[in-house]
């Protein structure tokens, strides 16, 4: 379990594996594993493991923030061209749709379904009935329930998920027309897999190599438009080598 993450060389070591496993407000990273499973199965046995219970279907923060406006950018160029079926990959309770309505012009045609685990997508069903949004926001549990969208949108999400974005687009009859990734955890050197502590509870976490993102992407049959690095939004993965170098990034390819 835990206690194989770091060995107690150090004072400091010692200290932030404390930090860590009492965090209740801060994004922190730990431990450094062979595969998203090997992260996953040393989860310490202290927290719930995901967000599908409660505490975690239940942290959400509805704003716009400096990082979001990349993402933003080619979803509103998105939705005024026309490309108004959004699947929305990891969208917890339909956070980013209710923070950009704000600020775009939503049609009456636009379609936002959000896909993430079970206890989200039931709170997230809730509020869109509290907020009288269940025309334009669905909800599902089925990634496949992508085929055949528009714009397949992911924000902070890809580093949560099992799958990797090549199987998932490898699984749908129908594939988006575009794809757009923003707050994206990346390494210019390799895919990591850690730990990471939201204060309720720790998830298993993939920080994947940056080119081999994009070229997956390429190799899936699409043509990139976009890039870019999400600045100011801190990632670091202590006492791990190279685990001062992940950074967040995102971009814009369209079906080619």
């Amino acid at each position: 379990m835990l206690s194989n993450l770091l060995p107690f060389s150090s004072s400091r070591e010692s200290a932030y594996r404390h930090k860590f496993l009492n965090n209740q407000d801060e994004n922190l990273f730990m431990g450094s594993f062979e595969s998203f499973a090997a992260a996953e199965a040393s989860a310490p046995p202290s927290k719930a493991v995901g967000y599908d219970h409660a505490e975690a279907a239940s942290l959400y923060s509805p704003q716009i923030y400096f990082y979001d406006y990349p993402g933003l950018f080619w979803l509103g160029r998105s939705i005024d061209a026309g490309l108004t079926r959004v699947f929305d990959l990891g969208g917890h309770i339909g956070i980013k749709y209710y923070a950009f309505r704000r600020v775009l012009s939503y049609p009456d045609s636009l379609r936002w379904t959000v896909c993430d685990v079970p206890s989200v997508v039931e709170n997230g069903r809730a509020i869109a009935a509290q907020r009288e949004a269940t025309d334009q926001l669905a909800f599902t549990t089925d990634y496949r329930d992508a085929s055949g969208c528009d714009v397949l949108y992911a924000s902070g999400s890809l580093q949560y998920l099992p799958v990797r974005i090549d199987e998932i687009l490898s699984a749908l009859a129908s594939k988006p027309r575009r794809i757009v990734l923003n707050t994206t955890a990346v390494h210019p050197e390799r895919t990591l897999y850690t730990l990471n502590s939201i204060g309720v509870a720790v998830c298993p976490y993939r920080i994947e190599h940056h080119d081999e993102l994009l070229a997956t992407l390429t190799r899936s049959g699409y043509r990139k438009r976009d890039a870019w690095r999400n600045e100011g939004k801190p990632i670091e993965v202590p006492f791990v080598d190279g685990g001062d170098r992940p950074y967040y990034a995102g971009c814009c390819f369209d079906l080619a």
